[in-house]
């Protein structure tokens, strides 16, 4: 199945697990932006981001926990993510963080959280719709990750 083929099969799960790839480069590159802020308190919510940048890859690429050395209690915290509904939840919590360091000051840390947040609903909405989670082979999903071992 092609990129095109999957974003046509109107699965919100696809969706939200594209804009999960495009949270992880906002998040990323407002967390590192955001740094030179030199606010003690933002600093915090930047490192915040750039961690989850780093989780939401191994949430939506599951090839990697294959090719990555992780540990065992990482793993089975990251595949404990795998409901439309839990990754709607994560998504949402990471989202709310983000959201919380306007409290401090305006930055564009809240692009991060918008991001975030329209994940979230993406996952909601496959699960309130009663569509099961189907990865995407271009990222790893469809049994990719069992034809590496």
């Amino acid at each position: 199945m092609t990129l095109a083929e999957e974003f046509q099969t109107r699965n919100f799960s696809i969706y939200g697990q594209w804009l999960g790839i495009l949270s992880v480069v906002i998040c990323f590159a407002t967390g590192i932006g955001n740094i030179f802020f030199f606010n003690p308190l933002l600093i915090i919510f930047c490192a915040l981001a750039i961690v989850s940048a780093f989780l939401i890859i191994f949430i939506e690429v599951p090839l990697l926990l294959r090719i990555c050395p992780t540990s065992e209690k990482f793993d089975s915290l990251i595949r404990r993510v795998s409901t439309n509904y839990m990754r709607a939840g994560a998504y949402a919590v990471m989202a709310v963080v983000q959201f919380l360091s306007t409290l401090i000051m305006n930055s564009t840390l809240i692009a991060a959280g918008v991001f975030l947040l329209l994940t979230a609903l993406c996952y909601l909405l496959a699960a309130v719709r009663g569509q099961a989670f189907i990865g995407s082979k271009t990222l790893g999903g469809q049994g990719v990750a069992q034809m590496i071992v």
